[in-house]
């Protein structure tokens, strides 16, 4: 399952948003650094309007979205590297997911104390960055002396790690989250896999504004979102509060108001879907009189390695899939319905599924 970490500095909203995130009280939230003690662990649905849609064809009640895991990590703060606040243990956590979110302040209370004492949101992201750098530079130190006699007698595999770590710690020095694609040789690439760095994990900066700038925005957004087009990130602009208050409303009360404020999807929508293109994920659905359910895969994974995401079996035995695009699953109402038109078709096992692919494999025991 995809798990994505919430960071920020503390009083940013983090545990507001995580609760609205999981509609759950999970998270306690308070006006005090270091009120996430541990990490809060939810599993959310991935918002699917397609699924909605299907079942009636198919004529089954049973919808299953596929899920995204979020984790509230504790807020950070500066030194936490070197173990301030309850640094080590929250950057332990941070290692353990696929993608970052980072919430970020872009909103003035003077009921709600800073950390740092002022509303600097570029200050805030940088303090984060460079807490996670700086761990990710003393991992590699680590790995580099435990690594340094392998190197000196040429072994070969030690020699490709060092090469990787040496170009990684001057990338690091900057403070930047790293796209390897860019830097790095494949035999390099697999290297940093066994790394953990948190620094080449895919990042969201959430903005977190008052209700009256949701629509537009503020000026803290405009330079979070300059700051993130020459950083390799995406931004959502999302009201933590609101969202909280929503999940207490009805889904058609909720949408209304929303729509009273000029904003047509919910915040926390467009950061699930974010995360889960961020590392370029795929949906394919299956669809039957049992259920009809979304499973998640990577873009460019071929049919048999998309039947194994059900079952290991289907993986080892494929025969083929019989596909339709979900276009052409509802504009012909039914399985029976797309093969009368011809619009289903039988693919082997050098098909790349595609994003809202219905799918129905053939396997042997």
């Amino acid at each position: 399952m995809l798990k994505v970490g919430i960071v920020g500095l503390p009083n940013v909203g983090k545990s507001t948003l995580f609760n609205a995130l999981t509609l759950s009280t999970n998270a306690q939230s308070a006006n005090y650094p270091f009120c996430t003690i541990e990490p809060n662990v939810g599993v959310v649905l991935v918002p699917d309007e397609r699924l909605n849609i299907l079942a009636p064809l198919v004529k089954t009640t049973q919808i299953v979205p596929t899920t995204i895991q979020f984790v509230d990590i504790a807020g950070l703060v500066k030194g936490a590297s070197k173990g301030e606040g309850l640094g080590n243990q929250f950057l332990a956590n941070i290692r353990e997911c696929d993608a970052i979110i980072q919430v970020v302040r872009c909103f003035d209370d003077a009921n709600i104390i800073h950390v740092e004492g002022k509303i600097n949101p570029i200050d805030d992201i940088e303090t984060i960055n460079t807490e996670l750098a700086l761990a990710d530079i003393a991992s590699l130190e680590n790995i580099q002396k435990r690594i340094a006699k392998q190197v000196k007698a040429g072994d070969k595999e030690a020699k490709i790690e060092n090469d990787a770590i040496e170009k990684l710690l001057k990338l690091l020095e900057d403070g930047k989250f790293i796209s390897v694609d860019d830097n790095f040789t494949e035999d390099e690439k697999n290297a940093i896999k066994h790394f953990h760095l948190m620094m080449i994990k895919p990042v969201i900066y959430c903005t977190n504004v008052a209700e009256v700038d949701l629509k537009d925005g503020n000026d803290y957004v405009k330079l979070v979102e300059d700051y993130a087009k020459t950083h390799n990130a995406q931004v959502v602009k999302i009201c933590a509060e609101l969202e909280s208050q929503l999940v207490e409303l009805g889904e058609d009360e909720a949408k209304n108001y929303l729509n009273e404020l000029g904003v047509e999807n919910s915040g926390i929508e467009k950061m699930i879907k974010s995360a889960y293109d961020l590392l370029n994920l795929r949906t394919y659905i299956t669809a039957g009189e049992k259920e009809v359910k979304a499973w998640t895969i990577k873009k460019g994974t071929k049919a048999p390695q998309a039947a194994g995401v059900i079952h290991t079996d289907f993986e080892k035995g494929f025969i083929r899939a019989e596909v339709v695009s979900y276009d052409d699953f509802v504009s012909s109402k039914s399985w029976a319905g797309a093969r009368e038109k011809g619009l289903a078709r039988l693919e082997g096992k050098e098909y790349v599924v595609q994003d809202g692919d219905i799918m129905l494999f053939r396997f042997a025991n």
